[in-house]
């Protein structure tokens, strides 16, 4: 077991708001409401009922992650499961031989952690500054066995993914560079304009909540080859770079023809 994971045991809940272990490098997050909170419409909670988001808030706390901090390594035993509020977290596999592969991202509204589980698949590290709402797992698995809304929510999000994970299989498998990234893009703008309950066209901006790094590694291209794919990109008039990490795309259709994709580049909301 690695030494710095940075989840809770069981002994270690916090037993009021603010009470955590100081051991752990992760810091605590100001307590919210579910009916104010910003991904309300799209997290686990969404079909929740007054009463029902009166339970979760019972069981619920904040926690926020470092960039580069590990949430869980992949075969720890953890005692929660959490949605993200925001930030960007990877879901990492490692091969014996120290190969690793990013298999996933983690955006604002998703869910880590698998309800009857207690073991991570998957190391899930914080690529920006993460904050998430943790639910105590005992707890929460006893509310999902009496709450349908929490349940059918669940259900569609884990097709959504499974959905979202053939069209990445196409993407690494099929795709050239070029289109790889344009995937990539028009998957964080759909994202973002989510959270807004809209839906990206014409003109949008978001911000790229990857490194060049971490869109490498996730994409199966080298540094080198997503430096220049973005460079022609933006040469091209597809995109601006606006400082380090805001996207500007001056015309979102002209974006998806990039990606060899049909109209509104395939990717679920």
């Amino acid at each position: 077991m690695h030494g710095n994971a940075n989840f809770l045991d069981a002994d270690q809940q916090p037993t009021a708001e603010g009470d955590m272990p100081q051991s752990r490098t992760a810091s605590t997050h100001a307590h919210v409401k579910c009916g104010d909170c910003p991904i309300r419409h799209r997290a686990i909670c969404a079909r929740c009922e007054a009463d029902e988001l009166e339970v979760l808030n019972s069981i619920k706390y904040y926690r926020t992650f470092a960039p580069g901090e590990t949430i869980v390594w992949a075969g720890e035993q953890f005692s929660f499961v959490a949605s993200v509020v925001s930030g960007v977290a990877t879901l990492t596999q490692t091969l014996e031989d120290g190969r690793r592969q990013v298999v996933g991202l983690l955006l604002p509204s998703d869910f880590i952690g698998r309800p009857g589980r207690h073991r991570s698949q998957f190391d899930v590290t914080a690529v920006s500054e993460v904050t998430l709402c943790c639910f105590r797992r005992d707890p929460f698995d006893e509310m999902l066995q009496r709450t349908p809304h929490i349940g059918e929510r669940l259900l569609e999000m884990t097709l959504d993914e499974l959905d979202a994970a053939r069209e990445w299989m196409l993407i690494l498998g099929r795709k050239n560079a070029r289109e790889k990234i344009a995937s990539l893009l028009v998957m964080i703008a759909h994202r973002d304009a989510a959270l807004h309950m809209t839906r990206p066209s014409g003109e949008v901006s978001f911000e790229l909540p990857l490194t060049r790094e971490a869109m490498a590694d996730y994409l199966g291209l080298t540094l080198e080859t997503v430096s220049r794919q973005i460079s022609a990109q933006r040469r091209d008039g597809v995109i601006e770079l606006e400082g380090k990490r805001r996207v500007r795309v001056p015309d979102f259709a002209a974006l998806v023809a990039e990606t060899g994709d049909d109209s509104d580049g395939g990717w679920i909301d």
